[in-house]
C-alpha cells in the first residue's frame, strides 16, 4: 500500500504576494494617477479663453448665463451695440426683471425689452444649454456669441455643443473683476472646483439642471409652461 502524498513543493504552491509590493504598487499608481490630474488641471488652466472671439462680428443673439460679475452687463452693452438682435439672459431668479438688470449697464430697460428675453427655468449649465437650444430653435437663431466668465467657457462649451450642434457659437469670456488681483490660492480653489465640474460634464454626468416648475422661453415676451 503507497504512502500518502506529501505537501506539495513550495515551488508548486505559488509565490504569495509580499505586502510590501502591494504598497509599492498602490504607491506608484496613486503618483501616476495624482500626475496625470495635475497635468490634466495645468493644461485646463493653461487653455482658458481670454479675448472674445471675432469680437467685430455680429450674430443672430447673445447668451448669457448668469452666475458672475460683469457677465449680464457684458452681454446687455453688446446688445445696445448693435452686436445682435435678440438676447437670451439664462438663470435669471424667478423674481428678478429687466427693470432690475438693465440699470446695472446704464441702460433703458423699456428700449430693449422687446428684444430680451429672461430664462427663469435653468439651474445649472447643463439646464443653461437646454434652455438656450428650445429659445434659439424658436427664434431662428443660427448663430450664438455665448457671455460667461473665462473659467466657465470650457464647461460652457461642451454642455452648449451637445444641445445646439446646428448652431455657430462664439465665445465671449468674461474675467470677473479683481479675480487676477484675488491671491494664488483663491485662484486656485475656482479653478479646481471649476475643473471638478469639467469632467463631470466631459463624462455626461452633470444633472438635467432645469426647474420643472418655470415657464420655459419661447421668444421675447412669450413665456410659455413646459410640456
Amino acid at each position: 500500500m503507497s504512502a500518502p502524498p506529501g505537501p506539495a513543493p513550495a515551488a508548486d504552491r505559488g509565490t504569495p504576494v509580499r505586502p510590501h509590493r502591494v504598497r509599492r504598487w498602490f504607491v506608484a499608481a496613486l503618483a501616476f494617477g495624482l500626475t496625470g490630474w495635475i497635468g490634466a488641471f495645468l493644461g485646463f488652466a493653461g487653455s482658458l479663453p481670454s479675448a472674445p472671439a471675432e469680437p467685430g462680428r455680429a450674430v443672430d443673439a447673445i447668451v448669457v448665463l448668469t452666475g458672475g460679475a460683469e457677465r449680464v452687463e457684458t452681454g446687455l452693452r453688446l446688445l445696445a451695440a448693435g452686436q445682435a438682435r435678440l438676447l437670451l439672459i439664462s438663470g435669471v431668479h424667478a423674481e428678478v426683471t429687466l427693470a432690475d438688470l438693465a440699470p446695472r449697464a446704464r441702460l433703458d430697460p423699456a428700449a430693449l425689452s422687446d428684444r430680451v428675453t429672461l430664462g427663469h427655468a435653468a439651474l445649472t449649465t447643463r439646464g443653461n444649454a437646454a434652455e438656450t437650444a428650445a429659445w434659439a430653435r424658436a427664434n431662428g437663431v443660427r448663430s450664438v456669441r455665448l457671455v460667461t466668465s473665462s473659467y466657465h467657457m470650457p464647461r460652457a462649451l461642451i454642455e452648449f455643443g451637445r444641445s445646439l450642434p446646428e448652431i455657430e457659437i462664439l465665445p465671449h469670456p468674461v474675467l470677473p473683476p479683481g479675480f487676477e488681483a484675488a491671491g494664488w490660492w483663491r485662484r486656485a480653489s475656482v479653478l479646481m472646483t471649476e475643473f471638478g465640474k469639467y469632467l463631470l460634464a466631459a463624462l455626461g454626468l452633470a444633472g438635467d439642471g432645469l426647474d420643472p416648475q418655470a415657464p420655459a422661453v419661447v421668444a421675447p415676451g412669450m413665456p410659455a409652461r413646459p410640456g
